[in-house]
């Protein structure tokens, strides 16, 4: 997913392990319907490219119907299972992203303009190289013609440890030059207001970022899940005098969360 995705998107991937993603399984047409629901908090950068944090709570609905190649989830947002191959999955995806609000810019506030939350859609493919092992490419665009993301993926589940599950992914993301400029460029007016150079990125490389997932389940319904998520600002989004001077490149997001799963 982009960098400026929802605070209630990131880093919940873990709550997915007890229960098994669609794409997990080769024979979704055997594989029941799942509902999850759960709670928890997130901590988080203010802003995408900030050095400060904010706290949020989460909530997270999970909702899979293998039969008809759907789900939705406050996780992978929405996907519609169009190629379903043993291995070779594919289709549309949808998400929602918050920009940056006012709150969050602290002493930038006034300088540097609030981003709207914007909805975006496109679509993805997948290949389950074996059960513990994919690896996946988004292409998504905002629906308000506000930047295209382009996000590539590998998980690999380790085996349990005990009856902790855990789940380690990789992810390279990129933005085109519009919501390169959205999100990391400075106008000529936030140029003077901050007393900065004025910045206007092409696209290219945004951000590198390791994930690693634990779950422990509480009883036959529920769980705790944790999540360590450390990313990095890549090209122009790096060099960014917003990143470079009030900011930075290490981007840091933790989260906890009880789920129930029916």
């Amino acid at each position: 997913m982009p960098a400026a995705r929802s605070r209630l998107l990131p880093a919940l991937l873990c709550l997915f392990l007890p229960f098994g993603a669609m794409a997990d399984s080769a024979d979704t047409a055997d594989t029941p319907p799942v509902l999850t629901i759960g709670a928890g908090m997130q901590r988080m950068p203010g802003w995408t490219g900030a050095r400060t944090h904010r706290d949020d709570p989460i909530p997270f609905v999970d909702i899979e119907l293998p039969q008809y190649g759907f789900s939705l989830s406050t996780e992978d947002g929405l996907q519609w299972d169009l190629i379903r191959d043993p291995h070779l999955h594919g289709g549309l995806y949808g998400d929602f992203q918050w920009g940056r609000e006012r709150d969050d810019l602290h002493q930038l506030a006034g300088k540097l303009p609030s981003l709207a939350p914007r909805a975006t859609g496109g679509g993805y493919l997948e290949w389950d190289f074996t059960p513990r092992l994919d690896a996946g490419a988004r292409l998504s665009h905002d629906i308000n013609g506000a930047g295209a993301y382009l996000e590539f993926y590998a998980e690999w589940d380790p085996p349990k440890l005990g009856l902790l599950e855990q789940s380690l992914q990789l992810r390279w993301q990129s933005m085109n030059g519009t919501a390169m400029r959205r999100f990391f460029g400075i106008t000529p007016a936030s140029a003077q207001a901050l007393a900065v150079p004025a910045w206007q990125p092409d696209g290219g490389s945004q951000l590198a970022t390791l994930e690693y997932d634990l779950f422990m389940p509480t009883s036959k319904h529920t769980g705790l899940a944790a999540s360590l998520e450390y990313g990095y600002l890549l090209g122009q989004a790096a060099a960014s005098p917003l990143v470079r001077q009030f900011g930075s490149r290490n981007q840091l997001t933790e989260s906890l969360a009880f789920v129930y799963h029916f």
